[in-house]
């Protein structure tokens, strides 16, 4: 494959991960410090009300750019596990919605799933990464999404003085799905997203809180993967963004070498990861579901590090980002194939 110089070409990938918020691979670290010192400069009495109001400037375009744009963040990992973590995130949304964004929210819970049916004396059963679903598990994933998970959200969005809505896709007619199969018992493929009731809750300005679980045709009630559900709700809704929460800091051109953080990739980069190896693990079903996510027709995916303290804030409002965005353009980007491989938590 013929093209620009190494050197052109990483000038000008810089210039575009510099023009979308990111900057080049390598750039963790110093983001990192910057967080470390921004929480010791507020601890301090002389903290400088200017470095507040450059944060603010910072952020001004950015909100202006995606005011009254759709932002999907599908949440899991430590950020949800973390009571500091969780509280936190909830206030973030809060603000996105309150500085002009509309945020919807898909939550996952197999950790805790996972724990209620080990209380229950049952083992937990995976096949090609999915939960095996029989009827007694479905009724613990739908206690533990919607009656445990979904309302603990809600009421920290609530807590931190916003206004969200605990739904699932079986709630009117959200989300339609078929039996994916029959050895894993319920667990769906979603066929259709009415996104009417979605819809109607981000025009009263509030949160939706969505659990994945669908229903097919006859009402019956199906588990459906998370990442999956979120790229499923944007695409109908027309999201500006995807955003995924994980236990690692986004994608990895060598995951050896943390500095190796790819700050932005293209659809075709990602497949030929996933092809080369360079992605492995819990780590492949998100990068798949931001390719499903961008074929929708979302305008761009992110993979961000949800163990950092408003890691959404600093993604959606910041010039220098934090993770990886995913773009559907091929043009200039970062090299892939480089890694050995590559996991994340769920």
């Amino acid at each position: 494959m013929t093209g620009p110089s190494p050197a052109a070409d990483s000038a000008a990938a810089a210039a575009s991960d510099a023009s979308h918020g990111f900057e080049p691979a390598g750039f963790e670290t110093a983001t990192t410090e910057r967080l470390l010192a921004s929480e010791t400069a507020e601890a301090s009495p002389d903290f400088e009300p200017q470095r507040r109001a450059r944060a603010l400037v910072e952020a001004l375009p950015h909100i202006q750019r995606f005011s009254g744009s759709v932002v999907v963040v599908k949440y899991g990992g430590s950020a949800m596990t973390d009571p500091a973590l969780a509280a936190s995130f909830a206030r973030d949304m809060v603000l996105v919605n309150a500085v002009g964004l509309r945020a919807v929210v898909v939550h996952g819970g197999g950790p805790q799933i996972g724990e209620q049916l080990a209380r229950m004396g049952r083992q937990s059963e995976f096949r090609d990464g999915l939960r095996v679903t029989d009827a007694e598990t479905l009724e613990v994933v739908r206690m533990v999404l919607v009656g445990k998970i979904g309302r603990d959200i809600v009421g920290a969005v609530g807590a931190g003085g916003g206004a969200a809505v605990g739904l699932s896709g079986e709630d009117a007619g959200l989300v339609k799905v078929v039996p994916r199969d029959p050895a894993l018992g319920f667990v769906g493929d979603i066929t259709a997203v009415d996104p009417t009731i979605i819809e109607q809750l981000l025009v009263e300005g509030t949160v939706p809180v969505v659990a994945p679980i669908g229903a097919d045709t006859s009402g019956q009630a199906y588990n459906i993967n998370a990442d999956t559900m979120a790229a499923a709700l944007a695409g109908a809704l027309g999201a500006a963004k995807v955003v995924y929460l994980t236990d690692v800091a986004g994608l990895l051109a060598d995951v050896s070498d943390a500095s190796s953080l790819l700050g932005r990739a293209t659809a075709s980069d990602v497949e030929a990861m996933i092809v080369s190896g360079a992605l492995s693990g819990g780590m492949i079903p998100k990068a798949r579901a931001c390719v499903d996510a961008l074929s929708r027709g979302v305008g761009s995916a992110h993979i961000l590090d949800g163990r950092i303290p408003h890691c959404v804030l600093l993604e959606l409002f910041t010039d220098a980002g934090i993770g990886t965005m995913i773009t559907r353009q091929d043009g200039p980007g970062p090299a892939h194939g480089q890694g050995t491989g590559q996991g994340a938590s769920a």
